[in-house]
C-alpha cells in the first residue's frame, strides 16, 4: 500500500510539474510578442533605418492564438456564405436531385436556392404525412372510364406553396379533361373526339398536353382553348408517345404499329425525322433523363430493343441512318432509365415456356473517333426471379443500383444483381399498379387502397421508406373491378378507381397548405 501511495504521489507530482512547465511555456510564448514589440519600439526610438511605426500592425501584435482562430473562422464563414448564395451551385443541386424535371420555365422571379429549399421542405412534409393531413376530394358522375393521366402543373413538381396541382385525364367518352386537384373540380374539357384517345403526354414547362387516338391522330392542347393547337394524322395506329425537352427545344416522338418512330416539332407537329426501328409495333418509347438516348422496344418476343442517339433523330443526315444499337435481350416488357446515371437502363423481360421474369441492366457509351461515332452497350448486371414468385407487371428503378417491382400483394426492392433489400406487405390484395419517380413510389391494390413510399438515399444502397396508407372512404363498399392506378407530385396524390360498365371515380388528395 505504501508503494502504491508513493507511486500515486510520484504520478501526481509529475503531472503537476508538467502542468507548471506548460503554464511557463505558454507565458513565455505570450511574452515573446510583447518583448518583440518592445524591441521594435526601442529600435524606432533610436532611429534605426528601415523601421517605421505601423499603427495598424500594433494591435495585431496583441492578438492571442484564440483571436487568430476566431478570425479564420470568420473568413471561412464569409467564404461559405458567398458560396451559399451562388445561384449556379443551387441550380446544379436542383437538376441533380430532380433530374427528370426541368424547372427553367417555372422559376419566375425566384432563385434556384429558394427552389431547392422549397422542394426539400415539401418532400420532407410528404415523407412524414398522415392520412389526416390530406384534403379529400372526389369527382364522380358521367365521366366515363378514365384512362391515362398526367400532371400538367409544376414541371413534374409543383413550385411553391401557392402553386396549383393541375391534372389531365383521358376519358372513354373521347374527351380530355383538366382538373384542379386542390379544389377537386374540372376546369376544362376538350370537345368529343372522333375516336378513343389511347395515349397522353404532358409538357408542364409549356403547359401543353399531347394525345393520340385510335386512328393515329396526334393533337396538341393548351387545356384552355376549345380547339387543339395543332393536329397531325399518322398513316398507322400509334402505340407510344414520348416528349423530349432538349437544349434545341421540345420534340414529340411517336411510335406506330409498323415499327416506325416519328420525331415532330412542338407545338407545330412538323416532321423532323422518321426511322424504322423494327418490324413490329413500338410499344415502349423512353427518353433518357439527359435526353441523350431514346429507347424503343415492342413486347413481341422476337423484337430486340433498340437505343438511338437522340441527336441523330433530331438532326438527321441525308443518306445516313440514325445512330443506333440493338440490345441483345428479346421479350422485353418494361424498361426504365436510372434517374441520375443517365446512360444506364434496366430492362424487364420474360423468357422460356415458364415465362421466367428477369432484369438486366446496361451501361451505354458513345465513342467518337474522328468523324465517326460508335455506340456500345455494356451489360453490368442481370438476374432471374425464382419460379415460385408471381411475375410482376410493373417496375421502376432507384438511383443507385436498385430495381423495385410488385408481386402479388407485396412490393420488392432488389439490387440490380438480384440481392433482396426490402419486402413490403402493406396491401391485403394483389397490387394492380405501381408508379415510380425519382422521389416517390406509389402502389394501388384491388381493395381500393394505395400506399406511398419515398426513396431514402442514405447508406450503401438507397431504400424505400413507408410513409402513408390511404383507403378510399367512398359510399360504395364494392371494390374496383378495374385495376386502380395513382400518381402524385409533392403536394397531392390522385387515384382513379373504375368499375365495369360504369364511370370511374377520381379521388384527389391534397396536402393542407
Amino acid at each position: 500500500m505504501k508503494k502504491q501511495r508513493e507511486a500515486v504521489k510520484i504520478q501526481t507530482h509529475s503531472t503537476g510539474c508538467c502542468f507548471r512547465e506548460r503554464k511557463e511555456e505558454e507565458r513565455e510564448d505570450w511574452e515573446k510578442p510583447r518583448r518583440g514589440r518592445a524591441m521594435r519600439e526601442e529600435d524606432n526610438d533610436h532611429g534605426f533605418p528601415g523601421h517605421t511605426t505601423n499603427a495598424c500592425a500594433l494591435p495585431a501584435a496583441r492578438w492571442s492564438h484564440h483571436d487568430f482562430i476566431v478570425q479564420d473562422q470568420r473568413d471561412d464563414n464569409e467564404g461559405w456564405n458567398r458560396v451559399a448564395e451562388n445561384d449556379q451551385l443551387w441550380r446544379n443541386l436542383c437538376l441533380k436531385k430532380w433530374s427528370l424535371c426541368n424547372f427553367s420555365g417555372c422559376l419566375g422571379s425566384q432563385t434556384w436556392k429558394w427552389l431547392f429549399l422549397e422542394q426539400t421542405k415539401l418532400e420532407h412534409r410528404m415523407a412524414v404525412v398522415k392520412p389526416e393531413d390530406f384534403l379529400f376530394r372526389e369527382a364522380s358522375g358521367n365521366l366515363g372510364i378514365l384512362g391515362p393521366m398526367a400532371y400538367l402543373s409544376g414541371c413534374g413538381h409543383t413550385v411553391g406553396a401557392q402553386e396549383k396541382s393541375i391534372l389531365c385525364t383521358v376519358s372513354s367518352k373521347h374527351r380530355l379533361y383538366a382538373w384542379d386537384v386542390q379544389e377537386g373540380t374540372m376546369i376544362w374539357s376538350s370537345p368529343v373526339q372522333q375516336s378513343s384517345i389511347m395515349r397522353l403526354a404532358t409538357l408542364p414547362q409549356m403547359h401543353l398536353a399531347f394525345t393520340v387516338d385510335l386512328e393515329g391522330t396526334v393533337k396538341v392542347w393548351n387545356c384552355q382553348d376549345e380547339d387543339a393547337l395543332a393536329t397531325l394524322t399518322m398513316p398507322w395506329t400509334c402505340f407510344s408517345l414520348e416528349i423530349c425537352l432538349t437544349n434545341d427545344g421540345p420534340f414529340l416522338m411517336v411510335g406506330n404499329s409498323e415499327g416506325n418512330i416519328y420525331t415532330l416539332t412542338v407545338p407545330e407537329l412538323r416532321g423532323v425525322s422518321k426511322v424504322n426501328a423494327f418490324k413490329y409495333s413500338v410499344d415502349l418509347l423512353h427518353c433518357s433523363p439527359d435526353k441523350k438516348w431514346i429507347f424503343a422496344s415492342g413486347t413481341h418476343q422476337n423484337i430486340l430493343p433498340v437505343v438511338f442517339l437522340t441527336e441523330s433523330l433530331l438532326k438527321p443526315s441525308e443518306g445516313k441512318s440514325p445512330l443506333s444499337l440493338s440490345i441483345p435481350f428479346s421479350s422485353c416488357c418494361r424498361a426504365c432509365w436510372a434517374p441520375r446515371r443517365t446512360s444506364r437502363i434496366t430492362v424487364m423481360y420474360r423468357r422460356g415456356s415458364c415465362r421466367k421474369t428477369g432484369f438486366t441492366t446496361f451501361e451505354l457509351m458513345a465513342k467518337r473517333t474522328g468523324d465517326r461515332t460508335d455506340i456500345q452497350a455494356r451489360q453490368i448486371a442481370t438476374f432471374l426471379l425464382p419460379l415460385h414468385m408471381e411475375s410482376p407487371i410493373w417496375m421502376g428503378v432507384g438511383d443507385r443500383n436498385t430495381v423495385v417491382f410488385e408481386s402479388g400483394p407485396s412490393l420488392f426492392l432488389f439490387t440490380i444483381s438480384g440481392h433482396l433489400l426490402q419486402r413490403f406487405e402493406d396491401h391485403q390484395r394483389t397490387i394492380g399498379n405501381l408508379w415510380v419517380d425519382p422521389v416517390h413510389v406509389l402502389t394501388t391494390s384491388m381493395d381500393d387502397s394505395l400506399h406511398l413510399y419515398m426513396w431514402d438515399e442514405e447508406g450503401r444502397y438507397p431504400h424505400l421508406k413507408s410513409c402513408c396508407h390511404l383507403e378510399h372512404a367512398g359510399s360504395d363498399p364494392v371494390p374496383s373491378c378495374y385495376v386502380s392506378k395513382a400518381i402524385c407530385d409533392n403536394m397531392s396524390i390522385v387515384c382513379v378507381m373504375s368499375r365495369i360498365r360504369e364511370s370511374s371515380i377520381l379521388v384527389m388528395y391534397s396536402l393542407h397548405m
